[in-house]
C-alpha cells in the first residue's frame, strides 16, 4: 500500500471519528443530562461535520464515509 493511500485512509478515519464522537456525544449529553434541546443537537451535529471536513479535506477530499473512500 502506497504512502499516499495510507495518508488518505488515515485522514478519512480521523474525520469520521471526529464526526461520530462529537455527534453522538452531544446526543448523549442532551438525553442523559437533559441539558439543551433539539437545537443543541442540530448545531453540534453541524459543527461535527465541519470539524470532520476540516480534519480530512486537505488529504482525502473529506468524504467522511469509509465506503466511498474505499470505492474510489
Amino acid at each position: 500500500m502506497g504512502k499516499q493511500l495510507q495518508k488518505e485512509l488515515l485522514a478519512e478515519f480521523f474525520g469520521t471519528f471526529i464526526l461520530i464522537l462529537f455527534g453522538d456525544g452531544v446526543v448523549a449529553m442532551v438525553v442523559l443530562l437533559q441539558l439543551g434541546s433539539y437545537e443543541t443537537i442540530t448545531w453540534c451535529w453541524g459543527l461535527a461535520v465541519v470539524f470532520g471536513i476540516y480534519v480530512s479535506a486537505k488529504s482525502s477530499g473529506a468524504h467522511l464515509n469509509p465506503a466511498v473512500s474505499l470505492a474510489l
